[in-house]
């Protein structure tokens, strides 16, 4: 009798700290960025909504911080992008990478088996790292593409672009332009700004901050047309394909194993159109990013 006891006693407490396990406030964070900040916002209201407690750490750093957090344990979920397993796993030369599908299924088979982060359902866009220019500079010099962009720099054009240091730095971005379409940018053509929030860099070449023409960009940004701006293509596919994806820590899914039932349905909704608009909200209308993940939440029947 006495071990039946013990045995109930055990599994007793065994229960109450998976409960306990399982009401631990969830750690959301996102990166710095426009975009980070509407993602975040998302996740952490769709958590909300089904009862379960947050902490908000929205808008924590770049994409190294961010990432740096959640694979030391102090972030729970955060939003990320599939293109980004290249840099993370310095693979960046599997063709893997410019296939949505592909991609997205080599970046969770990776990081499931090597940090316990599962990626959850992506969205069905793209927010591919690109070039804009300003509109007066692109029909003067007939810019549409970064092919465009190198004869015309290789002419000795007027050229100042506006970027995160994490753009200007890490291979699978601005070096990989250059490379791709031979053209290198000297210190002088570069306004480097801290952060990697792209409504900045739009906005320094919408204003001309110290002669900046030119800024990085998402394909997902909302402001560039409105500000006055174009993007360049790719023509070359020198990027990866980045779909919004949620990650989430292992521990954390198996304490709250709906939660990636509770995304799947909010993630497939944001499209490359959606995200435009919803960014645009935030960086040229001024709105708040919380309310805004609200609104579309709320519209979209989703909350």
């Amino acid at each position: 009798m006495k071990k039946i006891q013990g045995w109930i006693s055990i599994s007793a407490l065994l229960l109450s700290l998976g409960v306990a396990h399982a009401a631990d406030p969830v750690r959301v964070g996102s990166k710095i960025d426009t975009e980070g900040s509407l993602l975040g916002n998302i996740i952490l209201q769709v958590l909300e909504n089904h009862g379960v407690k947050t902490i908000n750490k929205i808008q924590l750093g770049n994409t190294q911080v961010v990432r740096g957090a959640i694979t030391a344990g102090e972030l729970d979920i955060y939003p990320e992008y599939t293109g980004n397993g290249a840099f993370f796993f310095n693979d960046e030369k599997d063709s893997a990478w410019k296939n949505a599908q592909q991609g997205y299924e080599k970046v969770k088979k990776l990081d499931a088996e090597k940090n316990h982060l599962i990626w959850l359902t992506p969205a069905p866009a793209n927010n591919t790292w690109t070039i804009a220019v300003r509109n007066d500079l692109a029909a003067k010099n007939q810019l549409k593409s970064l092919d465009d962009l190198s004869g015309y720099l290789k002419k000795g054009g007027t050229f100042k672009l506006a970027a995160s240091a994490e753009f200007i730095e890490r291979g699978d971005a601005l070096p990989a332009f250059e490379k791709a379409y031979g053209f290198h940018l000297k210190q002088d053509q570069l306004l480097s700004l801290a952060g990697g929030d792209t409504a900045v860099t739009i906005s320094a070449a919408a204003q001309q901050t110290s002669g900046v023409n030119a800024a990085m960009a998402y394909d997902t940004d909302g402001p560039v047309a409105a500000l006055g701006l174009q993007t360049l293509s790719d023509p070359k596919g020198v990027q990866p394909i980045y779909a919004p994806t949620p990650v989430i820590r292992e521990a954390v899914l198996k304490a709250y194993p709906e939660a990636g039932n509770w995304l799947k349905p909010v993630f497939s909704a944001l499209d490359e159109k959606t995200l435009q608009q919803l960014n645009a909200k935030i960086a040229v209308d001024g709105q708040d990013a919380s309310s805004v993940a609200t609104q579309w939440l709320q519209q979209k029947k989703l909350l």
